[in-house]
């Protein structure tokens, strides 16, 4: 297209990684269109980030209101009312959501409502309407993935993007998959009353996560009563009135459950059906884009899911950042090499850099410190102790190879653990950095002079 297009840039997708860089496109000045077919947001905000952690703050509120009497608190006969839990968690998204379009439409964001599809380098068409840009951002983001076995599409058989709209709260469930997302499920609704069990095919939990970090998880996890298999592949699903038979294969042996309702929580596919008439290279399902975010076809970027890389809200808006500034001429690229795992569950578990296992393996000369929330005065008054910071760090150097936490706000504590080793920072420069007193950071820096020497409230680890 020519310089006389209405747009500058067009993005279609308005979720985390399209409204994100609509508004960094504006920030620059240009004329900036975005397209969304449902909602701003995207799934982020309406079925995944922001509901899901909504309903784990009913979940932690129960469990602090039934432990509040260690702390003088008398919380007589707390307990779940499902439907007002829902209606709070509907809240919580219209609130967001309405901020949201305020500060599109503050931006002077052109938005098209409808789905978007490209038809060119220079053109969309959303519906009947044809869109000019001189550049283009797919960010169409992706959707929930179902097994391909028999019964996976029953009644009760429910995606992450369902099981947010349930209207009863299940007595029993099963989650088909153990990475974060049904790991995050099973802990708010164990939580909240509900017999959960977990059908993982992998030998371990959480693969994302350091191997220490998840085999202390699954422990507390089946402290909380949810029963855990590993190594197990579903075979069916069956309808039974009401209710679902899961048949399932435990190494030879052959296994059964029966549960309310069934969560499939076995990752997501990128949306690429907007791309078919004049789209760019695919590479195993997903829109190939090089270290600019740049796509095969000229002129064309993408960010978020749909590239497949990362999927992780956090990663869509810094590509969006990227992309935007990219099709307005600067020169940026992606840098992943410090992009934090958060797993809102009760506890909470981070990390970021190599894992352990991933240090061992690549035979580089390594040192390991843990520091146990249980050591912590802020974490004692949280009613939380439960928990560790590991710092595994470069020797002799002392650079930060990887920060890992299971415990209290966790993904709020990690950040500092993000910028160490984006920065090459060595545990010296986190144990001589003051950190406040009471306060939850103070379990990395305890752990830092463990590194160094030892950590200064702790007597044996």
């Amino acid at each position: 297209m020519t310089d006389e297009a209405p747009f500058d840039v067009a993005i279609i997708g308005g979720g985390p990684g399209g409204y994100v860089a609509a508004i960094r496109a504006a920030q620059l000045g240009a004329r900036v269109a975005l397209v969304e077919k449902d909602r701003l947001g995207g799934a982020c905000l309406h079925r995944g980030c922001i509901p899901t952690k909504a309903l784990l703050r009913s979940a932690e509120a129960l469990l602090e209101s039934r432990d509040a009497s260690t702390i003088g608190i008398v919380v007589k006969d707390a307990t779940v009312d499902f439907g007002a839990m829902m209606a709070w968690k509907k809240r919580a998204v219209a609130q967001q959501a309405e901020e949201l379009e305020k500060l599109i439409a503050w931006r002077k964001i052109a938005v098209f409502r409808g789905e978007g599809r490209l038809v060119g380098p220079g053109s969309l068409k959303v519906g009947d309407d044809l869109v000019a840009t001189r550049k283009i951002i797919i960010a169409t983001g992706s959707s929930p993935a179902r097994l391909p076995v028999p019964g996976s599409n029953l009644p009760g058989v429910l995606t992450s993007d369902q099981i947010l709209e349930l209207e009863t709260m299940p007595e029993s469930l099963v989650i088909i998959g153990a990475g974060v997302v049904g790991c995050e499920f099973a802990s708010i609704f164990s939580a909240l009353g509900a017999r959960v069990t977990i059908l993982e095919v992998l030998p371990r939990i959480l693969p994302p996560v350091d191997e220490e970090i998840a085999r202390r998880f699954q422990q507390v996890l089946r402290g909380q009563g949810v029963t855990i298999h590993t190594k197990a592949s579903l075979q069916e699903i069956r309808a039974e009135g009401d209710r679902l038979r899961l048949l399932f294969a435990l190494g030879d042996e052959q296994q059964e459950v029966v549960a309310d309702r069934v969560l499939m929580a076995v990752g997501h596919r990128p949306c690429t059906d907007a791309l078919e008439e004049a789209g760019p290279a695919l590479e195993d399902g997903s829109v190939a884009v090089n270290e600019r975010l740049e796509t095969s076809v000229e002129n064309v970027y993408a960010a978020g899911d749909v590239t497949g890389l990362y999927m992780l809200a956090y990663v869509a808006s810094y590509q969006g950042i990227i992309a935007a500034e990219n099709a307005l001429g600067r020169s940026r690229r992606a840098d992943y090499r410090a992009v934090p795992t958060c797993v809102y569950t009760l506890p909470e578990i981070a990390s970021v850099g190599l894992r352990e296992e991933e240090a061992r393996a690549r035979r580089i000369s390594h040192k390991v410190s843990r520091f146990p929330f249980s050591a912590l005065a802020r974490a004692q008054l949280l009613g939380q102790p439960r928990g560790l910071v590991k710092l595994i760090c470069d020797e002799p150097s002392g650079r930060l190879l990887g920060v890992h936490i299971l415990g209290p706000r966790a993904t709020d504590i990690i950040g500092e653990g993000v910028l160490a080793v984006q920065t090459g920072a060595t545990a010296q420069d986190l144990a001589h950095t003051m950190h406040g007193h009471p306060s939850l950071s103070e379990a990395i820096y305890e752990a830092a002079w463990g590194i160094i020497d030892s950590p200064f409230h702790l007597r044996r680890l």
